[in-house]
């Protein structure tokens, strides 16, 4: 297997190699103005360590595969072309309305609750920049008004009059029944072939989403058109930096539905948050290798903090409305939380509550903290970090990047130390615990909105700050074990490595597969198993299409289902393709009624109200092979002292009010097994580990390791 993942963050891109059972990982600035020049100088780090020349590693590689955060940034940044918005006439202000609730869709919960001060976002289509066409399809799919064609061409033309660049076409019941939207983008063709209007996109929402919800199926639709030129500019940029280095094959790009896909397969809105959910998806990998159980995954970066969860031993969480950015759409994501809390977080002092808040505001890469000696004029989390004496000025990211302890007491004696009338060390404390405790209440209220309590979890402590601060984030929640994954510090670099050629199409309908008034199950299963053989037919066509032979085609079915008129729907895995008697049909019911007991309590199920299916979903794809990690961990027989430490120096911790004595070890230096006692630092090329007091680490291969609390028993550490 010769295999290179790459996910690129808001402050380092990272690289992961695989060749020939050598697995090396390396981490880059991210190069913002150009992503190829970042990703070339952490590949270069990577193959320089077993020996190997640019050319010899892109022409022989299997694969290349991108996790990037670019169409994240481009929506914050509102680097998009003008779009304008074509749907049904009498629905124009679906979009403008946002079912009411876009004021605080994707704010914090503090701003969702302030209703005097609430303000809408600035709309990606204003209101003259929404035209609505004469038209109209049934909800089953039935013309009622013909599309009045003279009426669409008059509406392109204002439309475009009006600066529009790109068009989305929206109407109403279009997924099941798309004529009028297909009809739509021939005739804007026809208008403005690309001679004269240049190759502007036509964007057709029931292409981009399947399901019914005109709100969010539009949202998507314009989300998607809006971050087009922005990534097939820069995803191009990345694919033609291959070919001039030798890489011949097409480049990979990994979706938010967990799997990934070649560009030429990829919607815009599917790479949004790919880069957390590669490392969610290794997770999944390692928690069923490894036997873990349940599981949250924190990815401490240089700028976020993002949070997922895997449970008995591989289920994964699915968010099938998200709100990306301010927006809700409706694509299935692999669900994820994301805080603004990484090493890049600023620090400031709240005058109002005369403490300490941390981010959502990052230094990112550049000018990055003060103490990378940048320009960076704002105390960061990394700053703090430095001052308490973790992290090695001389020797931080293997060394290429030096540290400056100077600036950074500069600028938190500046910016927090003085206002707060405190000392420079009590400054970085409080930056410490209030973003160790910001990182802790945020898994607490994922876990807790979901039933579950922190002590059933073992936290996974990946990203580039992950092992940093993986002790304090458990001391605030009450986590007894911790485990730092195999290259935590490029963890999602190795998830993209591990994903499969996935694509998921869904469909929406109005199936009732039992009635309660009659007392009668579903006896025509023909419609039913017509859409799924469809969907199933789209997903093959697409990975067909990327050169895949039939017979590697899988498909997994999925349906949403609910009771009578509920709101809440639960998303069933059939475990088969198609339904074909009433046996069948009534193990589904089974199955739905016991996940929907789960979720909701035991008891809870209504089948007096009738049993619905909603929305029919296939996933479609080719297993491809995965890295093996299951030998990685150290099991307690292996255990063994660690050596004495390079040096003991001193560190400041919270709830302590004196320095403490640490133990300074290389990891380098730590064989497997080597459990090393808290109070203790330990230096790697790409990350730290802090040892907090009353922890101990066992150390794995790969730079894994387990965190545990210290159980004193008549005075001696266990």
């Amino acid at each position: 297997m010769r295999r290179v993942s790459v996910d690129i963050g808001g402050t380092f891109t990272d690289c992961f190699l695989v060749w020939d059972g050598q697995y090396v990982s390396a981490k880059a600035l991210t190069t913002h103005q150009n992503l190829a020049l970042g990703f070339n100088a952490s590949l270069e780090k990577a193959y320089a360590q077993i020996g190997l020349g640019l050319g010899e590693v892109m022409g022989e590689v299997d694969s290349v595969r991108y996790a990037t955060t670019l169409g994240t940034n481009a929506l914050i940044e509102r680097r998009g072309p003008t779009v304008g918005l074509i749907t049904t006439a009498g629905f124009e202000s679906s979009v403008p309305l946002s079912r009411g609730r876009g004021y605080g869709e994707g704010l914090p919960e503090r701003l969702r609750k302030d209703l005097p001060m609430a303000e809408r976002p600035e709309p990606i289509v204003p209101i003259q920049l929404i035209a609505g066409v004469r038209e109209r399809i049934s909800e089953t799919g039935e013309e009622i008004m013909v599309l009045d064609e003279e009426d669409v061409r008059a509406q392109v033309h204002r439309l475009v009059d009006r600066g529009a660049q790109a068009f989305v076409i929206s109407l109403v019941n279009a997924v099941v029944n798309p004529a009028h939207e297909l009809r739509i983008e021939e005739l804007i063709r026809e208008e403005y072939p690309e001679h004269l209007l240049g190759s502007a996109p036509v964007i057709l929402a029931h292409k981009v989403a399947g399901r019914k919800g005109e709100y969010a199926r539009t949202s998507s639709a314009i989300v998607d058109a809006f971050l087009h030129k922005a990534m097939y500019l820069g995803l191009s940029s990345l694919e033609l930096n291959l070919r001039d280095n030798g890489h011949q094959r097409p480049m990979q790009v990994v979706h938010n539905s967990g799997g990934m896909a070649q560009l030429n397969s990829t919607d815009a809105l599917q790479t949004i948050h790919s880069g957390p959910v590669s490392g969610i998806g290794a997770s999944e990998h390692l928690s069923i290798e490894a036997a873990l159980g349940n599981v949250v995954c924190t990815d401490m970066g240089g700028t976020s903090f993002d949070i997922g969860l895997v449970v008995e031993g591989g289920i994964k969480f699915y968010d099938f409305n998200p709100v990306i950015e301010r927006w809700m759409v409706n694509v299935p994501m692999i669900h994820l939380v994301t805080l603004g809390a990484g090493g890049g977080s600023i620090a400031r002092y709240d005058r109002l509550r005369q403490t300490v808040a941390v981010g959502p505001e990052s230094a990112g890469s550049d000018p990055g903290p003060a103490c990378y000696d940048r320009g960076g004029r704002e105390a960061t989390v990394t700053d703090a970090d430095l001052l308490l004496g973790y992290l090695r000025a001389d020797d931080y990211a293997g060394g290429h990047i030096a540290l400056s302890e100077r600036r950074a007491a500069n600028v938190v004696r500046r910016t927090l130390a003085e206002p707060m009338g405190i000392d420079v060390i009590d400054a970085a404390k409080l930056v410490r615990q209030k973003v160790d405790n910001d990182m802790a209440n945020g898994i607490a209220q994922e876990l807790r909105a979901r039933g579950y309590e922190p002590g059933q979890f073992t936290m996974l402590a990946y990203g580039g700050n992950g092992a940093l601060h993986a002790c304090g984030i458990a001391n605030a929640i009450g986590i007894r074990r911790v485990l730092i994954p195999p290259f935590s510090s490029a963890f999602s670099a190795v998830g993209a490595g591990n994903m499969d050629q996935l694509h998921i199409h869904e469909r929406s309908l109005y199936l009732q597969i039992y009635d309660s008034v009659t007392r009668s199950l579903l006896s025509d299963f023909d419609r039913f198993n017509t859409i799924v053989a469809e969907l199933e037919d789209r997903g093959r066509s697409d990975l067909l299409r990327q050169g895949f032979e039939p017979a590697q085609i899988e498909h997994r079915l999925e349906v949403d289902m609910r009771y009578g008129n509920q709101l809440a729907q639960t998303a069933v895995v059939v475990g088969w393709n198609r339904i074909t008697n009433s046996d069948e049909l009534l193990q589904l019911i089974a199955r739905f009624g016991s996940d929907y007991g789960k979720r909701y309590g035991e008891g809870s199920q209504a089948p007096e109200a009738g049993i619905r299916i909603n929305t029919v979903r296939v996933a479609s794809f080719v297993s491809t092979p995965k890295l093996r990690f299951s030998d990685v961990l150290a099991p307690d027989a292996e255990r063994r002292p660690a050596p004495d430490p390079l040096r003991v120096e001193d560190c400041h911790f919270v709830g302590a009010e004196a320095a403490v004595p640490t133990g300074i070890h290389a990891l380098a230096d730590l064989a497997f097994g080597a459990v090393v006692p808290g109070p203790a630092v330990v230096v790697s090329d790409s990350t730290t580990y802090l040892v907090e007091p009353g922890w101990r680490l066992t150390v794995g291969r790969y730079g894994a390791g387990w965190l545990d609390r210290m159980v004193i028993n008549a005075g001696e550490n266990t």
